[in-house]
């Protein structure tokens, strides 16, 4: 958590440089109220240094980062009102995470909330993971999605999809497709295409179309799988794209799609949202928006994140073994909040998650390998 505030910090730090050449003047007194915004991160990094045991190089590396931004900040001499405002922002959300941070240490964290409309609670935990296989193209395609379609017609079938993306970890070019998980197991009767255009580990499939982010651009296609033909391609309207903010240690995964008992959804970011996480409620047919929430988690901050029964959930990594879902955004009720369900994993990066409503469980694409995880429910009261 701490490596994932360390790089929020370096990107804080170079938006701060390009502050300094700005040609906008700016009040005196905003200026100083920024500095003691500063000097408040560092005194927090302080006390965290002091209440941790044994090596702290990584957290007295996130203290010099703050010192260098501090002293960046002293040399400003004209601001831009709205990049400011912004680095506010960033700012209190980093405040936020450390006092977190601490918060954990002491056990202070609050039982999840029961979300969603379905006939289940909120997630409360998961199941250990389930090894299925190692993608068929081997150890070198360590990125990636793989799934079930689903389809509230018939919750019950549905094939079975693997898409790793080339060495590259940015283009998608062959995917694969099972009629059943033995077929994947034993890599029997398999139907594999090709596609010229496919970006990211973002994929999803859908009442047998398979959902893309269009290479270099921020449109979305829906591919039929039965025909392997681009059925709709759109833009998605102000969406950011190419790495502008993509997951913490998932590169060319801006635009992240998902499905679940409501349908299908989008999630991604907006220069308006300064890198917080917007999440989209798409027509699946028609690939038009029917409604949008602002959450206020910065994306780049998070590792992955899938939705259940109209609720985002959000992980991180805590280390090389393990991941966090700590966040939740409900679209029922636009409340947000936060978690700790831990999730253990094979491998060090977690490519992709999908979420299957039937079976309930998650599919994950950890470094190559194909996981499966049991979803465990709030069990409402009678």
């Amino acid at each position: 958590m701490i490596s994932v505030y360390e790089k929020k910090i370096l990107n804080l730090t170079v938006r701060v440089e390009i502050m300094e050449k700005d040609s906008t003047s700016y009040t005196e007194l905003d200026f100083e109220l920024i500095k003691a915004e500063v000097i408040e991160i560092e005194q927090l990094i302080v006390q965290l240094k002091g209440s941790l045991t044994g090596s702290s190089d990584i957290v007295e590396g996130l203290e010099m980062e703050i010192k260098n931004m501090s002293l960046l900040v002293e040399k400003l001499e004209t601001l831009d009102k709205n990049n400011v405002l912004a680095i506010r922002r960033e700012i209190s959300t980093l405040k936020k995470k450390l006092k977190e941070c601490e918060a954990s240490k002491e056990g202070n964290v609050s039982p999840p909330p029961v979300q969603g409309k379905c006939d289940h609670g909120g997630v409360v935990n998961i199941s250990k993971p389930f090894v299925v296989r190692l993608n068929w193209r081997g150890f070198s395609y360590k990125y990636g999605a793989w799934g079930r379609d689903y389809s509230s017609q018939n919750p019950e079938k549905g094939l079975y999809w693997v898409a790793p993306l080339n060495p590259d970890g940015r283009y998608l070019e062959y995917y694969r497709i099972y009629n059943t998980l033995d077929d994947l197991l034993l890599y029997r009767q398999a139907k594999e295409n090709r596609v010229t255009y496919g970006q990211g580990s973002g994929t999803v499939v859908y009442k047998n179309n398979m959902y893309i982010n269009w290479h270099n651009t921020r449109d979305i296609v829906k591919l039929n799988l039965s025909t392997n033909t681009v059925a709709l391609r759109s833009p998605l309207q102000n969406a950011t794209f190419n790495n502008r903010f993509s997951y913490a240690n998932v590169n060319w995964q801006d635009i992240d799609f998902a499905v679940d008992e409501n349908g299908l959804w989008v999630i991604y970011a907006t220069e308006a949202s300064t890198g917080n996480m917007v999440i989209s409620k798409l027509n699946d047919t028609t690939l038009t928006v029917l409604n949008t929430w602002q959450t206020k988690q910065y994306k780049p901050s998070v590792s992955n994140a899938f939705m259940v029964c109209g609720v985002l959930y959000a992980t991180r990594t805590l280390n090389t073994k393990t991941e966090e879902i700590f966040y939740y955004y409900d679209t029922n009720t636009g409340k947000e909040g936060q978690l700790g369900i831990i999730m253990h994993k094979m491998q060090e990066t977690v490519q992709s998650i999908n979420y299957h409503p039937f079976e309930k469980k998650l599919f994950v694409y950890n470094d190559g390998y194909l996981l499966n995880y049991d979803v465990i429910f709030y069990q409402k009261p009678q």
